[in-house]
């Protein structure tokens, strides 16, 4: 707190904004720091609230101890000073002996007979107030529970009885009442208890966050499992990394351990690591460790116990050291409880939960559903192969053989070889074959850095992959074989020519649920190296025209200095050859892809003709396959759709009789997105759809499956099968992600996150941007600063959508105040700046709101946003003219002005809208806020402008603007009729309306109409 209050108002002041901070140890310190200030006025009555505001942090922020030393300072001045107490601080006070209550039996220190005793200090205070005892037995039913003895009595007298203005809330009644039948046995009777808690019907500060955490497992017995999920992904959401809801944390790890998402269990005890040293209640720290407990038991059992885990801060921890910690710790807890209560309660609820078994196999609990395997710290994770790769060699110069003769033919089986390779090469004992069949040991080294410059440059990571070209290529020189010198080069030279001129990022805002379909350089070869990469690169990644023309000069330079390279050298292998012939292709290639250029036409094809030529007469079955699909792939760059068609049907004819048959599915792909192109969808969707089922028998990274399955998103969408399309997003982010290409992961995430809110699936969107947003290189600030704000954007939306306002407005603030920094991207500050406002507006805060949108307007005059701005403008007035009335409503105008002025400079500047005109929108906007306001008759006068711009509906017009004229008349008839008492103008306009909707057939749109003109006949 920067200065104490100087006064009671000030006090007063600064007591409530600290009642809009989180629970936690800020406002707890500033709540003790307020108490101090409110000590030092004479009025007694700011100090109770002090108190009470103290207390509250104190019990939300899970610091038990400390909650009765507060009341009992309350009580205190109670007595002392009764009148103090006035109707509402004496509901307050006589409400919170339950607070005390909960706070002394989470203390294990506590003795029986002290909580008895307050319990009956509770009863007496009660019953001498006058006050219903229901609240009193509701507290000694849960010491009862909690004890283990004499539940059902203390049950019976509790629940049997009529509720009082001092009973729990009906959200909290329930969940007791459910945890009761839960306790006996009966979960079906403790679900439909719960029901309208689950339902959202009830509600307070713990719940349904409470309910929830103890309904999981009930739910999957009872065969609900959808429900589980669902509530699952929503109920966390609500509690994660709360101390005062550790043990609702500890049920959800728990419940990710018994479906088979131990993985995910791992991933949100990390997010909640805080929870191991900011838990004060014991009670709750027991909940919290068994269920954490429950997760690591099980990821031990599975064979994983050296995982790494999240825990005790000051130390590292394995799945197993942390386990046996926590176990120790638990168990104290426990025998703590036990001794002081008296029974074996809580070491028997443990051990129940330590021994159950899983409840299903798996549930796909997020759109990021991962296995332990991929939680290990080891090299990515291979999908496992339908074929049968062939054996690798035990021998280590039959190993290295057999690694070179694969990489000549660009197999896929050559990867293993190398990996295998190089970890022989790089332990310490390795013993270099003396065997001049496998050369020395700089040409095996040689290998080893093309093969990782090949893997470099799939990542599109083409300046270290030039660099580790040019190194192999002076080791094969050091080794003797210039002709592996010369293909390494010239790749580097490639690699070099694909480093992007200017990377052109996606602003926030515009990622879309549609991948682009683009046609790449199939067939061509890549900075890699690898037989068959697209060698596309960052040919998409060029910024603007100026950007395109450079990145075209670089690969009409790299082409000429390989030609130049590839006439210098002598003595090369027939493979050799192939690859720089292939290599000049591909740089001629991506140049036609990279300018669109008609002139780069034919000397790609002439590029083509001769490596087909060579590879036709040394029988190079790769390189052949390689020169067709590149001259298919040059016809689909420069339009001619049909020709590439009949081209690659051809390449398919010819892999089919002579292989090689991983060249299948990249070239079943390529004719998938020229089909799309020639809006075929179906036999896209057929092509694309074999090449997925022939990628498996293939690495994923060397067929390019991720490629596959964003494709097939693409084509589902246009399909009208969005499901099936986040299926395939999430696929090809998988994939993206295991190869190590972890900017195309995330923008595939990106966009299968936007799908998902797009398909109204919120909780699956905030589950899988959490779960991005929690990756150590993204919480490291290690990737594109605007591609995580994409992500934080879409969860803000999602949180929005979801009705989480305080966080969705939160998120949005912070957006809105890192993107004012963009100076290169003052468009992208518009829209969040703009949508910040409108979120501000709804919670009320009108202030802030008009600051957010001067933000916006100030950006717009670097970068335009019409639509956006005036949207923002009209929808702010609305909701301030809609919650202020006519107090509002100067303000509210004075927004619409503004919003006028946007509309002037739109159309000043001749932009076109994608509905209504902005001035349409203006004119209703101004009717519905006057309206607000209950100045009708200029909303009536706004209204009928309004409906002149629009003009009325015809044929032509189609549905969207029926309806949008058609809610038009309805507001100006409310408004005339109802408002104004002029129901006969009215009843005109509403019979004329409805008459001319019906005669253009827009029956549904006339409905609300004839609705409002019934009620106006009955007087209503």
């Amino acid at each position: 707190m920067p200065t104490a209050p100087q006064n009671t108002d000030e006090l007063y002041q600064a007591l409530e904004e600290n009642d809009r901070r989180p629970y936690g140890r800020t406002r707890t310190v500033t709540a003790e720091e307020l108490v101090d200030a409110a000590e030092q006025f004479a009025e007694p009555v700011p100090l109770v609230h002090a108190l009470f505001e103290l207390q509250e942090a104190y019990t939300y922020g899970s610091e038990p101890r400390k909650s009765p030393v507060v009341f009992a300072r309350l009580l205190n001045l109670f007595d002392e000073q009764p009148d103090v107490f006035d109707e509402r601080r004496r509901h307050t006070l006589f409400w919170r002996f339950k607070w005390v209550a909960d706070a002394l039996r989470v203390l294990p220190e506590i003795p029986l007979t002290g909580l008895r005793q307050w319990l009956t200090e509770m009863r007496d205070r009660y019953e001498k107030a006058g006050l219903g005892l229901q609240p009193y037995y509701g507290q000694a039913y849960q010491l009862a529970a909690h004890i283990g003895e004499g539940t059902t009595l203390a049950y019976e007298l509790w629940a049997g009885r009529s509720r009082t203005g001092l009973s729990d809330c009906e959200a909290c009644e329930i969940c007791e009442r459910a945890l009761y039948h839960l306790a006996a046995g009966d979960d079906e009777r403790a679900l439909k208890e719960w029901e309208p808690v689950l339902a959202g019907k009830e509600s307070c500060q713990e719940e349904p966050a409470r309910s929830v955490s103890y309904a999981l497992l009930p739910l999957l017995r009872g065969g609900h499992v959808d429900r589980a999920r669902e509530l699952h992904l929503a109920g966390y959401r609500n509690c994660r990394r709360n101390p005062s809801m550790s043990g609702e944390v500890g049920r959800h790890l728990e419940f990710c351990a018994l479906t088979g998402n131990e993985a995910r269990g791992l991933e949100l005890l990390a997010e909640n690591r805080n929870l191991f040293g900011e838990v004060d209640s014991p009670l709750d720290l027991f909940d919290f460790l068994t269920g954490a407990e429950v997760l690591l038991q099980r990821v031990e059992s599975l064979g994983h116990g050296e995982l790494p885990a999240a825990g005790y801060a000051g130390r590292t921890w394995t799945v197993a050291g942390l386990r046996a910690e926590v176990r120790g710790r638990a168990d104290d807890l426990a025998a703590r409880f036990d001794a002081r209560n008296g029974t074996t309660a809580h070491a028997d609820r443990r051990r129940a939960r330590l021994d159950r078994a899983p409840l299903v196999d798996a549930l796909e609990l997020t759109l990021r559903t991962r296995g332990l395997d991929e939680v290990a710290p080891a090299a990515p994770v291979t999908v496992p192969a339908a074929r049968t790769a062939a054996e690798v060699p035990e021998s280590l110069p039959e190993l290295i053989l057999r690694a070179r003769t694969l990489d000549e033919q660009g197999h896929p089986d050559a990867r293993a070889c190398w990996a295998k390779l190089r970890t022989l090469a790089a332990s310490r004992d390795y013993a270099h074959p003396d065997d001049p069949a496998v050369g020395p040991l700089a040409q095996l080294r040689a290998d080893l850095l093309s093969d990782e410059a090949s893997r470099t440059g799939e990542r599109d990571e083409f300046a270290e992959a030039a660099a580790l070209h040019e190194e192999a290529a002076g080791l094969y020189e050091d080794a003797g074989a210039p002709g592996d010198a010369a293909v390494a080069r010239a790749c580097a030279l490639l690699a070099t020519a694909e480093i992007p001129v200017g990377t052109s990022a996606e602003t926030p805002g515009e990622a879309s649920t549609e991948i682009p379909a683009e046609t790449s350089v199939e067939g061509a070869e890549g900075a890699g190296g690898a037989e068959g990469a697209d060698g596309a690169g960052s040919a998409d990644a060029v910024d603007g025209d100026g950007g395109a023309a450079v990145k075209a000069a670089a690969l009409a330079s790299a082409h000429a200095a390989i030609v130049r390279l590839h006439e210098e050298a002598s003595g090369l292998a027939p493979h050799q050859e192939a690859r720089l012939l292939r290599l000049r292709a591909t740089a001629l290639g991506m140049r036609l892809q990279t300018s669109g250029d008609e002139a780069h036409v034919a000397p790609v094809l002439a590029e083509a003709d001769l490596l087909l030529a060579f590879a036709t007469r040394h029988d190079l079955g790769g390189q052949i396959s390689g020169a067709l699909l590149l001259r298919a792939t040059t016809h689909a760059l420069s339009g001619d759709l049909p020709a590439a068609v009949t081209a690659i049907d051809g390449v398919l004819d010819r892999l089919k009789a002579h292989g090689p048959a991983w060249h299948l599915p990249r070239t079943l792909a390529l004719r998938g997105r020229i089909q799309l192109g020639l809006r075929d969808v179906q036999a896209a969707q057929a092509d694309l759809a074999e090449g997925v089922r022939l990628a498996a028998d293939w690495p994923a990274d060397v067929v390019d499956t991720a490629r596959l399955h964003a494709d097939l998103a693409e084509v589902c969408m246009h399909l009208g099968r969005p499901d099936e399309a986040l299926r395939h997003l999430t696929r090809s982010a998988e994939l993206e992600l295991r190869r190590g290409s972890r900017t195309d992961a995330y923008c595939a995430y990106s966009n299968a996150a936007q799908l998902c809110l797009d398909l109204g699936r919120v909780e699956d969107c905030i589950a899988l941007l959490d779960s991005l947003l929690a990756e150590p290189d993204v919480a490291a600030g290690e990737v594109d600063d605007r591609l995580v704000a994409q992500l934080r954007l879409t969860r803000a939306r999602a949180l929005h959508t979801g009705e989480d306002l305080k966080a969705a407005t939160t998120e949005f603030v912070a957006l809105a105040a890192e993107s004012a920094r963009w100076d290169d991207d003052p468009g992208s500050h518009v829209m969040i700046a703009a949508e910040t406002a409108v979120l501000l507006g709804e919670f009320g805060d009108f202030g802030r709101a008009r600051e957010a949108a001067e933000q916006a307007i100030a950006a717009h005059a670097r970068a335009p946003r019409y639509e956006q701005l005036s949207g923002c403008l009209r929808e702010l007035a609305r909701l301030q003219a809609e919650q202020q009335g006519p107090e509002g409503l100067a303000d509210a105008l004075a927004g619409l002005a503004a919003a006028g002025r946007i509309a002037d400079e739109a159309r000043a500047a001749e932009y076109e809208t994608q509905g209504r005109s902005l001035d349409t929108a203006l004119a209703y906007e101004h009717g519905r806020v006057n309206a607000y306001a209950g100045a009708y008759e200029d909303a009536l006068a706004a209204l009928e402008k309004a409906l002149a711009l629009l003009g009325g509906p015809t044929q032509e017009k189609g549905g969207d603007h029926a309806g949008e004229w058609a809610e038009c008349v309805r507001l100006t008839a409310a408004v005339e009729g109802i408002y104004m008492e002029r129901p006969a103008p009215a009843l005109n306009r509403l019979d004329a309306a409805v008459s001319r909707l019906t005669a253009l057939g827009h029956t549904e749109e006339a409905e609300p109409l004839s609705s409002l003109a019934n009620r106006l006949r009955d007087g209503g």
